[in-house]
């Protein structure tokens, strides 16, 4: 198993630099673009999600659906709910987030194989996810409301005194939000992988007795893992559900 023969707990979320792709001189420097470990993990997924789409769409049997089929209108239906509870009657968003949803699912279950390594683990991938709706629903907010939707840092019914202190607390939080949603699914993938590792190095390394109270633990934490890896992309695609809710509605 790779995890045993790594130096520390930290070691199985280094993005490794694979081959370079190509590499441009310009005037104001050189821009080089590489294939990491990172990269090619989330295409793999990518492709297993798109497998998996195939496999449960191609030969749709009503009477008798295949594991793959069951799979996909679990995932579909489970999603679709999310959505109508959180935006009502509103499903142009529905698409985005089933594939939201499954693309971080996917990403943090991959973690949980041998040798796997969790693109969501990265900081940088969680954030660029956060900014991304983050930033989308804030352009389509105004796109759609005009100045009507910057009424949303300004809570109808507050006191003129306290207004300038409201509307600095409501930008603020606002802004905040991309940061606390990259963390709050960032910390939890990291945490739980390294206790996991944490708890392998210690089976290997102790007595019989020592290494059976291990790997029972493992066992536990492996089935932990499975449900916070599933319940991350819940969290991840309700709040981004909130986020779009304000951006439709920015009085409501």
């Amino acid at each position: 198993m790779y995890v045993l023969f790594m130096f520390s707990p930290l070691e199985q979320f280094e993005n490794h630099y694979l081959c370079g792709l190509f590499c441009v001189e310009t005037a104001h420097g050189m821009y080089a673009t590489a294939v990491t470990t990172l990269g090619v993990t989330a295409w793999v997924n990518v492709g297993v999600m798109l497998g998996v789409l195939w496999l449960g769409l191609s030969r749709p049997t009503p009477l008798a659906p295949t594991a793959a089929t069951a799979l996909v209108e679990t995932w579909w239906t489970g999603v679709a709910g999310v959505v109508r509870q959180q935006l009502g009657q509103e499903h142009r968003f529905t698409p985005l987030m089933v594939w939201t949803f499954g693309w971080i699912a996917v990403n943090n279950l991959a973690g949980l194989v041998p040798g796997g390594f969790t693109t969501t683990a990265h900081l940088a991938v969680t954030l660029f996810l956060a900014l991304g709706f983050n930033l989308g629903f804030l352009v389509w907010g105004v796109a759609v409301h005009g100045r009507r939707f910057w009424g949303l840092f300004v809570p109808s019914g507050a006191p003129a005194v306290l207004l300038p202190l409201i509307v600095v607390i409501e930008v603020v939080s606002y802004c905040i939000r991309p940061v606390s949603l990259a963390l709050r699914l960032f910390a939890n993938m990291m945490a739980g992988h390294t206790l996991m590792h944490i708890l392998v190095g210690f089976a290997v390394g102790t007595p019989v007795v020592g290494a059976a109270l291990a790997l029972t633990a493992i066992f536990a934490v492996t089935l932990l893992e499975f449900g916070i890896a599933l319940l991350q992309a819940y969290v991840f695609v309700v709040l981004c559900c909130i986020y779009a809710r304000d951006a439709l509605d920015p009085g409501h």
